[in-house]
């Protein structure tokens, strides 16, 4: 039997089943390790040293997380806020119900897209966003599951597309993990092919707002359940406008920092050094403003830390030709079958570990030697692994990309996390990445 397809099975099965995804790596690798024949202690080793390639990535990870924790601590997204209220209010006392509709859908997705390259704050505006405008989206009878899926296209379809922030991040580990399984890529080559995929996931955010959630939907007015308080009216109006500066300053010094460094990492600590010299983030509590945002994504870090050793045990097995072989055996050398089997098992892996920053070192260690071996150009397995990562974090239930637009809806306990997000974004984004990536695969 194959050790890479029973290591991967393993995995999967015990993700599904809600194990800690951590500890359904760890197994898997084990179990894929002796199955190879590999001791374990030489799977065990094999699996440690592996651990080293997912650590850049990780501390670029929590280093953007604290960006992100401390950039909401500033004026900036409170005057986001009662931007988006006062415009809405003027609108939503009168009859004109669609315009209000149509400035809240724009809104939220602008600044959802901004969340993860402009301003790279990723979840950390929801619980800060939300929760205070749920009143007006109830008197406005807006379907909250449109909103879902307009966040969480904000959220994954950004950084598929454009190489800054998270989205330099996602594309350094898909380039990474493909040239280390033999294949030369470089960071240009992704956002070109990503272009038809991520276009597949705006049809679907179209489906969604006009079409599937056009109609309106009753909610009881409840009081918010929420601990996000704003204390932004403690501040005299210069400090207030000083902050929001400040803040921006220091998201255009992560910008500059980043092109020129091409290091997340030092962009994300040159932006947190901004904030502290202009006092936008004050030194007293400022230990735990980070702390909480390196926690935010600490989870995401440990299982990519964690899916880099599981890719180094599984590639020491030697198996990943012979699977190549046997999946060769099964579909011959149809492009065509293989790009699909391909998106649907990357589908299946990422909805297991819910992130798809974690899934492609995985995916690349399989589907590069595959993609090679019936023919595929660099664009092509580019496209493929970049859209099979994806394809999980719309409608994974442990997706930050789902967690985070219900933390916010949910506030008052009347969002469902798995049918008014996980189920709408799966159908809306799921089917036309795999129907669009496979497009791409096949022009590619």
């Amino acid at each position: 039997m194959n050790a890479v397809l029973i290591a991967v099975v393993v995995m999967l099965v015990l993700s599904l089943l809600r194990v800690h995804v951590v500890l359904a790596l760890l197994i898997g690798s084990i179990v894929g390790g002796v199955t190879a024949g590999l001791s374990l202690q030489e799977t065990m080793q094999v699996f440690s040293e592996g651990l080293g390639g997912g650590a850049s990535i990780a501390l670029s990870y929590a280093i953007l997380g604290a960006f992100a924790v401390a950039i909401s601590q500033t004026s900036l997204p409170d005057a986001m806020v009662k931007f988006v209220i006062k415009l809405v209010g003027k609108n939503s006392d009168s009859t004109r119900k669609n315009l209000s509709k149509a400035l809240i859908f724009f809104f939220l997705l602008m600044i959802a897209c901004f969340s993860q390259n402009i301003i790279p704050i990723h979840i950390a505006f929801i619980p800060i966003l939300i929760p205070p405008i749920i009143k007006i989206l109830n008197q406005l009878e807006i379907d909250r599951r449109a909103i879902a899926s307009i966040l969480t296209f904000g959220l994954i379809a950004p950084y598929m597309l454009l190489p800054y922030g998270f989205g330099y991040v996602f594309q350094g580990i898909v380039v990474e993990n493909i040239v280390q399984n033999g294949l030369d890529v470089t960071m240009s080559q992704v956002t070109p092919a990503m272009v038809i995929p991520v276009a597949g996931m705006f049809l679907g955010l179209l489906v969604a707002v006009f079409i599937s959630y056009r109609k309106s939907r009753t909610y009881e007015q409840k009081e918010i359940i929420t601990e996000t308080e704003s204390n932004e009216e403690e501040k005299s109006v210069e400090a207030y406008i000083w902050s929001i500066i400040a803040s921006l300053i220091a998201i255009f010094v992560t910008l500059v920092v980043q092109t020129i460094s091409e290091s997340m990492v030092l962009a994300g600590l040159a932006g947190i050094i901004v904030l502290y010299l202009t006092r936008a983030l004050k030194w007293s509590g400022s230990d735990k403003v980070l702390t909480d945002g390196m926690k935010m994504m600490a989870f995401i870090s440990f299982v990519m830390i964690s899916a880099a050793g599981f890719s180094e045990v599984i590639r020491a097995t030697g198996h990943v030709e012979l699977l190549v072989e046997q999946v060769l055996n099964i579909v011959g050398e149809s492009q065509a079958t293989t790009a699909l089997l391909m998106l649907i098992v990357g589908l299946v892996l990422t909805l297991g570990i819910g992130s798809a920053f974690s899934t492609v070192p995985i995916l690349a260690t399989i589907f590069v030697p595959l993609g090679m071996a019936v023919g595929f150009s660099p664009m092509a397995i580019i496209t493929l692994i970049g859209t099979a990562g994806a394809l999980g974090d719309a409608g994974a239930p442990a997706s930050d990309s789902t967690l985070g637009p219900t933390a916010g809806l949910n506030a008052d306990g009347q969002h469902n996390h798995i049918w008014d997000t996980c189920v709408p974004t799966f159908l809306h984004y799921n089917i036309p990445l795999i129907i669009f990536g496979w497009i791409a695969a096949m022009m590619f």
